[in-house]
């Protein structure tokens, strides 16, 4: 009788705590982590899917999912998503994790030879690293081994990292692995088409062009040619804005160092119409310029 009345209060007490204490949890959250990619990336600014799910449903429930996405998911899951919580969908650009440094080991001056610990962050830590340019790339692969997705290589010739554009989910991932912030994640553009200028050398420009062939020097005649202002020169170093760049390519042909770099564009030529676009290519530019 004893043990059995023991026994009763304690079942007593834990089905009280066991209501008490009940996590509730929302069977929307469910939903969501069903049609996130369970990456688990943390490029949604979240502690894996779990956590975003409950972001977007604590959004919907006031009517909007601004400012939330899922970057390995993209524009498919985010449509789902807003099905499932019956919300509007937020249209977002599609996002490319972009290296910003074009100095290879044969461009930049050699000034050591490293014998450390094989990471960025240490040769980081210990100064400049090999060359004489102390923002560019280190090539040790800090931001390969962070890639869950096996997007970033090392280039076993330039020694500088590789984005593949098919395998790239822009989770920013490298971007946060990379200690001389020299990853950005930009606009993939219209037909995946971007103009950029990889360098982060912040020094004047006879330091910087001791240091590496293709330095930006910050002369400022490409903020000089933009007509959209999509171009500011700050600390010495360009900087072109994705959100106003218009695709024309004027900067690239008026940059002294030939470092402006435009991906996806067709091949320029000599062709009928005078110019050295095709024809089709200057019908995309002016498209793009109105």
């Amino acid at each position: 009788m004893v043990l059995g009345s023991i026994a009763l209060v304690a079942a007593m007490i834990l089905y009280v705590c066991l209501n008490r204490f009940a996590v509730r949890t929302d069977p929307r959250v469910v939903q969501v982590m069903s049609a996130l990619p369970q990456a688990n990336c943390g490029g949604c600014g979240y502690p894996g899917c779990s956590g975003l799910a409950g972001a977007l449903v604590k959004a919907a429930d006031k009517g909007s999912l601004n400012g939330l996405a899922c970057p390995v998911g993209g524009q498919d899951t985010m449509g789902k998503i807003a099905d499932i919580l019956g919300v509007g969908n937020v249209q977002s650009d599609p996002m490319i994790a972009v290296v910003r440094c074009a100095g290879s080991y044969q461009k930049r001056k050699l000034m050591a030879e490293y014998s450390g610990l094989a990471t960025c962050a240490a040769v980081n830590m210990c100064g400049t690293g090999e060359t004489a340019c102390g923002y560019g790339c280190l090539g040790c692969g800090d931001c390969v081994a962070t890639c869950s997705f096996g997007a970033l290589s090392i280039d076993s010739l330039t020694r500088l990292s590789v984005v593949d554009e098919n395998k790239c989910t822009a989770c920013g991932a490298c971007v946060k692995a990379c200690p001389r912030n020299i990853i950005e994640l930009r606009k993939k553009g219209l037909r995946d088409r971007r103009v950029y200028i990889p360098c982060m050398n912040h020094d004047r420009g006879p330091v910087a062009m001791r240091a590496c062939d293709v330095s930006c020097i910050g002369c400022g005649k490409c903020k000089k040619e933009c007509r959209f202002d999509a171009i500011v020169v700050e600390n010495n170093l360009a900087y072109i804005d994705s959100n106003k760049c218009r695709l024309c390519r004027k900067c690239e042909k008026v940059c002294p160092r030939n470092i402006i770099t435009a991906v996806n564009f067709p091949v320029r030529k000599i062709v009928g119409n005078g110019s050295n676009m095709p024809d089709s290519d200057i019908k995309s530019t002016n498209r793009l310029m109105v």
